[in-house]
């Protein structure tokens, strides 16, 4: 590595300093210059990055300084004269560049060919609440910020123990993303602790430009044919202490709200945090339920979609089920033109100020629930089980699991509309057969503990013990 400074020459490291960092620049890159117990010296650092109130008392400290209490050497500086924790020599480029653009302020000090680097940043940063999506009734109401410091000391706040372990690694040429890989020593596997580590380090990008989803795709190449996700993700810390005590491993991403768990089978991601913040009976039922609105979700259209085009199959006693109206559209289209719609619908209410969300759902539901009805473009049936669809997305925590199912959906809608039975069954083989040809990031089954078969976990999957349980 290059190193940091020529020599001891005050004016020569302070131009190069001044160069390097873009003080005459960018506006935001501050110096500050000092002159205490005979030196000259400058403190660099970023506006907005700084709290002012511990610069103003090291400030205050050093100019109460004598000449004859600085030290020669800057290692016993550091030790004897600055008044703050988090303090350290910095003497190559690239140590500077890392920390100084992190936010971390510098002190260039006559005599001296290191620099000193004084870690009482600050980062912009909104309060602590509950996550818009990972709602609960009973609970925590905290979650997790863009902060990473932040989001390491919720997680410490609920495991008091000094075999948690927070590893931090810098990812990215000119981003220089910091990412934290947490994990309890003694539970992990190490052998897909070491595996991520790895992976960490051999990501070369240049930036991390859409935080962790970017850290993912490179992070964990896998096919895009398959949408199952091989990750679960969640803005609680309160899932994520859990899932750390269980021996799993926890990677935050700086800039990101949400913490990415290793590994992750299709039973973690199906689960919720309300399921373990009722009682036992209350929390299976919850998962059932939640299990059964998510086939129902995907087989309800396309189910109905068979029927409609071969009567003969419609179970006696449900004959009630069939079109009674004229059908002017043909009934695939009306199922995927509200498909779309409901996505539309969905980004559109992302995009809508709030004072107006009200009025235009209002609006939007009656437009699409009495006038496309009434004008010939869609029959009530056809709106009513795709309303059943679009709440049961909601039900599911996982967006891409929601998306995974939708798009299953679809495929099995147009394979039914061009082979009938037979294009439904392939639908379903189709899915089946991406769920068990996924893996996850250790190398087992998508479906562990289903295949390979665990009674006793597959037990502790499905139904909800008590915490005292075995």
């Amino acid at each position: 590595m290059q190193q940091l400074l020529s020599g001891v020459n005050y004016t020569e490291n302070r131009n190069y300093i001044k160069e390097l960092l873009g003080v005459d620049r960018s506006f935001d890159v501050v110096e500050k210059e000092l002159y205490f117990a005979g030196l000259s010296a400058s403190y660099y650092f970023i506006d907005g990055f700084c709290k002012d109130e511990v610069m103003e008392k090291i400030m205050e400290y050093l100019y109460k300084l004598k000449a004859d209490e600085v030290p020669a050497d800057p290692d016993n500086f550091v030790k004897n004269c600055i008044p703050y924790g988090e303090a350290s020599l910095v003497d190559t480029k690239e140590t500077l560049i890392q920390n100084f653009m992190s936010g971390v302020p510098v002190l260039l000090i006559e005599g001296y060919d290191v620099m000193i680097a004084t870690d009482f940043r600050t980062y912009p940063a909104r309060s602590i609440e509950e996550p818009e999506k990972d709602r609960v009734l009973r609970g925590s109401r905290d979650g997790f910020v863009e902060t990473i410091v932040f989001n390491t000391a919720l997680i410490r706040r609920r495991i008091r123990s000094e075999d948690l372990v927070m590893e931090i690694h810098t990812v990215g040429k000119t981003s220089k993303t910091d990412v934290v890989v947490s994990y309890m020593s003694g539970r992990v596997d190490e052998k897909l602790l070491q595996k991520v580590h790895e992976r960490i380090d051999a990501i070369n990008v240049d930036a991390l430009p859409m935080n962790q989803e970017s850290f993912l795709e490179c992070f964990y190449p896998h096919r895009w044919y398959n949408p199952f996700p091989r990750f679960k993700l969640t803005e609680r810390p309160d899932v994520a202490a859990v899932s750390i005590n269980e021996g799993n491993i926890i990677i935050l991403v700086d800039n990101s709200p949400e913490a990415i768990i290793i590994p992750t089978s299709i039973f973690n991601i199906t689960e919720s945090a309300e399921d373990y913040y009722f009682p036992a009976v209350t929390g299976t039922y919850l998962r059932f339920s939640r299990f059964i609105i998510d086939v129902a979700a995907l087989l309800l259209s396309p189910t109905f979609l068979l029927l409609i085009l071969n009567p003969e199959y419609i179970p006696k006693g449900l004959e009630f089920i069939s079109i009674k109206e004229t059908v002017n559209v043909p009934v695939i289209f009306q199922f995927l033109l509200l498909e779309f719609a409901i996505d539309g619908m969905r980004m559109a209410s992302l995009n809508t100020p709030n004072m107006l969300s009200t009025p235009l759902s209002v609006v939007a539901g009656i437009v699409l629930g009495d006038f496309t009805v009434s004008s010939g473009w869609f029959n009530a049936e056809i709106m009513l089980y795709m309303a059943f669809v679009a709440i049961a997305n909601y039900s599911q925590v996982n967006f891409e699991l929601g998306y995974a199912l939708k798009f299953f959906r679809i495929l099995m809608l147009i394979l039914t509309a061009m082979f009938g039975i037979y294009g439904y069954a392939a639908g379903i083989l189709v899915t089946v057969l991406c769920l068990i040809f996924n893996r996850t990031f250790d190398g087992k089954s998508y479906l562990y503990p289903l295949i390979p078969f665990n009674a006793k976990k597959l037990f502790r999957r499905v139904f909800r013990v008590n915490a005292g349980s075995n």
